[in-house]
């Protein structure tokens, strides 16, 4: 196996010899009855859709924005005081507005008049100690890449950008613990790191726009999350900002505190909704001196299962990722973005990375599985690379899946968490459901930590099909104990499904935390927690 480190392998169960190288619950009431933050009633909301445009289309009910909330809207008088501590950072110009208003699918759209651009936690505090006392409404904005309208205002909130927040505080090559502002872009990140000799725990296909601050509040998953697990164990500390203007410093470097609640865990995955994430340390990986990617193919759902047990059985240490995609993904890559399938085609492919330290050592391993793989009939094609351009180029199979189906009409994305040996079945069911009701039904996603991307899509907006849809794929999920949001979060479009995966008693404890941190409800309004308690 020692060629193979200059190119990429083939692969074929026909073959018999050596390989070849080829070139280079829901009861209420109980446990806690919290006092009601803004924006959160008992009984039934009214809805309403957002502001429509040609080209941006919104959401329907329950997904839909409810009605404004009685918030204070911006004066000259907020606007001289918000120029006053960020001079030249108080944006009012619509055309500059326009792409913070709308969100990367071009599915929601809100109409705030007010961009704020801080570069220091203490700017933060004082716009958020202002904006409390005036009642004005604060939509807190990473690089606007979310995909469930968490990150852009549902009317005229204001927009706290944390663009500016990103510089690198501190690097410590001994421990690995990365400290910046939340406003880093993960690429950057990703290259200052690989430069030291190390790398980001998360990886997504968003990373040349996504913020770090925005990744730890949406606790974004990613193709790395089977490897170094998830943001609630490699963030060590967090510094936020509360609704009032209080500074909340959880920004440890420790790998070990056990001294009190684990408050920076609150800010994971909020969504913006507790406070504002300004700076965060990572526990960050040591960069592998080995790195392998495979991209192969096989006939049914069965044996991707078991190809993947085999993986981890015989990878093991070294496996870092274990994606898949289907047939229908692969004629989205071929028709719209012209990406030519890397090995004959099939009903269901995987990307599987390994990464470790020992180059001789992991070749062999790989050696053996893929040898075990073929001569069992699990893996019908494939290709090996470990080039870095070729890899890359493997790569962009699964991570440009999500490009190509902006490019086949409107979008219906669900992101669901379920048990693996389940996981496609939502989707040869939905195809069932629909019959010819969609343009496309397509499934892929991190098959390694049971998380399915199910897209759906159809020419134009069509409310017929979204009925089709909904509430089935919710109710199919959580009859198999799944959840509606593996990755994405809540955002503004699924906020109303979160009792498919929560019980009322969690969501009250949910809503009591968040009474108590914002009172006054200001901070990302209408997202994440439902309309109304149960």
């Amino acid at each position: 196996m020692a060629g193979i480190l200059q190119g990429s392998l083939r692969l074929r169960t026909a073959l018999k010899g050596p390989l070849t190288i080829l070139g280079s619950s829901s009861a209420s009431g109980g446990l806690l009855q919290p006092p009601q933050p803004a924006g959160l009633r008992h009984g039934t909301a009214r809805t309403r859709t957002l502001h429509d445009r040609d080209d941006v289309s919104n959401t329907t009910s329950p997904g839909a924005s409810p009605e404004r909330l009685p918030f204070s809207k911006v004066t000259p008088e907020d606007l001289d005081f918000f120029r006053r501590i960020l001079p030249g950072r108080t944006i009012t110009d619509p055309d500059l507005l326009e792409s913070c208003n709308v969100d990367w699918l071009k599915s929601v759209r809100g109409s705030s008049e007010v961009l704020l651009r801080p570069q220091t936690t203490q700017e933060v505090s004082q716009i958020l100690s202002y904006c409390n006392s005036r009642n004005l409404a604060v939509n807190t904005q990473g690089g606007n890449t979310g995909l469930v309208g968490g990150s852009v205002p549902v009317y005229d909130e204001i927009i706290l950008s944390t663009a500016l927040m990103n510089k690198i505080l501190n690097f410590d090559s001994v421990s690995g613990v990365l400290t910046c502002q939340a406003g880093c872009v993960l690429e950057h990140l990703s290259v200052y790191l690989e430069q030291r000799d190390h790398i980001m725990p998360l990886d997504l296909g968003a990373k040349g726009s996504c913020h770090i601050g925005g990744n730890v509040a949406t606790n974004a998953g990613g193709l790395r999350l089977l490897r170094y697990g998830s943001l609630h164990g490699t963030v060590l500390g967090v510094e936020a900002v509360l609704a009032d203007g209080q500074v909340l410093d959880c920004l440890s470097t420790l790998r070990k505190d056990n001294t009190g609640y684990d408050l920076k865990q609150l800010f994971i995955g909020s969504e913006g909704t507790l406070g504002v994430i300004t700076a965060v340390s990572v526990l960050c990986p040591r960069k592998s001196k080995s790195v392998h990617v495979m991209f192969l193919g096989c006939e049914t759902f069965a044996q991707l299962l078991k190809t993947f047990q085999l993986c981890r059985g015989m990878l093991g240490e070294i496996l870092s990722a274990f994606e898949f995609l289907d047939s229908e993904c692969m004629r989205l890559l071929n028709t719209h973005l012209k990406l030519d399938n890397p090995i004959s085609d099939c009903p269901f492919y995987m990307v599987i990375e390994t990464s470790g330290s020992d180059p001789r050592h992991d070749e062999e391993k790989l050696h053996n599985f893929l040898e075990e793989a073929m001569t069992s009939a699990l893996v019908s094609d494939g290709t090996l690379a470990t080039e870095e351009s070729k890899a890359k180029a493997l790569w962009s199979m699964r991570e440009r899946v999500t490009e190509a189906l902006t490019h086949d009409g409107f979008n219906y994305k669900y992101d669901v968490s379920l048990p693996v040996e389940t996981i496609y079945q939502l989707v040869t069911d939905m195809r069932a459901h629909l019959g010819g009701q969609a343009k496309s039904v397509v499934g892929y996603g991190h098959l390694g930590d049971g998380n399915l991307h199910l897209n759906i899509t159809s020419p134009t907006k069509d409310a017929k099909l979204l009925a089709a849809i909904e509430p089935f794929v919710y109710e199919w999920t959580s009859a198999r104990r799944g959840s509606v949001s593996a990755e994405h979060g809540l955002g503004l479009k699924k906020r109303n499904y979160i009792y498919y995966s929560k019980s009322s008693r969690a969501v009250a404890v949910m809503a009591g935390v968040k009474a108590m941190l914002d009172p006054r409800g200001i901070l990302n309004p209408y997202k994440t927690l439902p309309d109304r308690l149960l």
